[in-house]
């Protein structure tokens, strides 16, 4: 799990339940992408709630989260 802090001291992170994050103070929940299958029945990972792409399709939904993560390590948590 990756947690990145802002230089005002907010954290941020893609949720798990690898931490139990409200024991570190008061969480906000805020949703970045959605996974969904298409007409197709393929997943798209749409990261348009963060400015991001659409990515996919994907045969499978667990290659739609995989890549929607990585998308969101790599582009949007950040420091900043």
């Amino acid at each position: 799990m990756i947690i990145t802090f802002t230089t005002d001291g907010t954290a941020q992170a893609i949720y798990t339940e690898q931490i139990a994050l409200n024991e570190l103070g008061k969480v906000t929940h805020t949703r970045a992408s959605h996974v969904e299958p298409d007409e197709n029945g393929e997943w798209v990972a749409d990261l348009s709630l963060v400015g991001g792409p659409k990515l996919g399709p994907f045969k499978r939904r667990s290659e739609a989260i995989k890549r929607e993560i990585k998308w969101l390590e790599t582009n949007y948590f950040q420091v900043k």
